[in-house]
């Protein structure tokens, strides 16, 4: 099979699909594996690494799409790209279509066939959007706790505290691999952790993380209360395929101190939190009811290096799945099958967007 990797082309959007050693281990199978020049050089890859390993650079994104059967990206395809898709493209990448219908309505109207990793399920579980959820999480409190800062606006928190001082109160709607994450990396710093979580058992788990995590049903009046206290608010809400649940509203939002900062990693399926809304690493925040937002839709961007080779070795298994005959009846990649034949064929998505 013809396999094209096309340079992202979202702001600030640094990752590759694959490392030129997955790729080259697609040549060695017997394909052909075409790279757009310059797509792996914010992650630290050039054009050079990739042609060690047999894989031929193409220069433009019109000339891959042009040439290849399979196409191998990070990000959904946006605008400028929408041209360039054909119907016998099988398009395999991120796409998080019930957050995104217009982009939904271009792959019916091409009549291609879209796999997105973030719907590829084995036994439950969602192997290609776990490393990058994983990422997501960890960057949250990162990023959270850098908005904090008063330079930044922020309320001038440092999350872990010292002795003689509060420490900062984190609160993270969802147990997941992001949700957990977060909690993770909160609680070593040393703040005060809230996660609320559907069931006993991501509780349990979560609880794990250390004496200063309280671990909390899903209730609204337990999330209101635990809002109105947080210095930093984290979504981390995930329903496969669907629009993500809205959980925090406006007037919760309008409780929280001046200052405070929301992070809500499901902005990409709509955000769980009223007042979210898209950005991008170029414009990254805003504050809406005294309140600093932080939308960006593709987080680990900011780490291309380490996300690149996260996901690459994530998603190279299945890559090379696609590339035989009868992929279709892969569990799996079954499960991943977004838009087919013009039509939407993911329960969850088409549910989310009834119009379709």
């Amino acid at each position: 099979m013809r396999i094209g990797i096309p340079k992202e082309i979202k702001p600030l959007e640094g990752r590759a699909a694959l490392i030129p050693e997955a790729a080259g281990e697609l040549v060695r199978a017997g394909n052909e594996v075409y790279l757009q020049a310059g797509a792996g050089e914010k992650s630290g890859y050039p054009d050079s690494a990739y042609t060690t390993h047999g894989v031929q650079i193409l220069p433009n994104a019109a000339a891959l799409y042009g040439r290849a059967q399979l196409i191998v990206k990070v990000k959904e395809p946006i605008a400028p790209e929408y041209d360039l898709l054909r119907p016998e493209h099988v398009l395999f990448s991120y796409l998080h279509l019930a957050a995104v219908p217009e982009l939904a309505r271009v792959l019916q109207q091409k009549g291609l066939t879209a796999v997105a990793f973030e719907t590829v399920a084995v036994k439950g579980r969602l192997p290609l959007l776990a490393p990058m959820s994983e990422i997501a999480g960890r960057l949250a409190v990162q990023i959270g706790a850098h908005l904090l800062h008063a330079p930044q606006g922020g309320r001038g928190i440092l999350l872990g505290g010292l002795p003689g001082t509060e420490h900062g109160r984190v609160v993270v709607l969802g147990a997941g691999e992001a949700g957990g994450a977060a909690v993770a990396v909160a609680a070593a710093l040393g703040a005060e952790v809230t996660v609320f979580a559907r069931t006993r058992d991501s509780l349990v788990r979560m609880s794990q993380f250390g004496p200063s995590v309280t671990a909390l049903h899903s209730y609204h009046g337990a999330i209101a209360n635990a809002v109105q206290q947080a210095d930093l608010l984290i979504g981390a809400v995930l329903i496969p395929g669907a629009r993500a649940p809205q959980l925090v509203t406006r007037a919760m939002v309008r409780s929280m101190r001046p200052g405070s900062v929301i992070v809500d990693i499901s902005v990409d399926q709509g955000g769980c939190i009223e007042t979210i809304r898209p950005t991008d690493y170029q414009n990254p925040t805003y504050v809406e009811e005294g309140v600093i937002h932080f939308g960006v839709t593709n987080m680990p961007g900011a780490v291309p290096r380490t996300a690149t080779q996260a996901l690459s070795g994530a998603i190279a298994p299945y890559v090379a799945r696609l590339t035989q005959p009868g992929w279709e009846q892969d569990t799996a990649l079954r499960a991943g099958i977004n838009v087919q034949g013009g039509k939407l064929v993911h329960p969850a998505v088409a549910a989310s967007l009834p119009g379709l």
